[in-house]
């Protein structure tokens, strides 16, 4: 009896730890997917930015040129 109930006891905690494993692991995906959508955002409005300084430069040169 008694190694029946260590048993049970040690399938107790392994269950309890995958648990907690579980919800830190959903938890760590969670915020990868929110991280990775915001460095999306960033980097879109960033090669924008780029793309309109880079036009701006052009510009200038072309107006130095003259």
């Amino acid at each position: 009896m008694c190694l029946i109930s260590q048993r049970d006891s040690v399938q107790e905690l392994l269950d309890s730890q995958r648990k907690k494993l579980t919800e830190t692991n959903d938890a760590l995906e969670a915020m990868m997917m929110a991280l990775t959508e915001e460095t999306m955002a960033t980097t879109k409005t960033l090669s924008t930015r780029i793309e309109e300084l880079e036009e701006e430069l052009a510009l200038c040169r072309a107006i130095v040129r003259k």
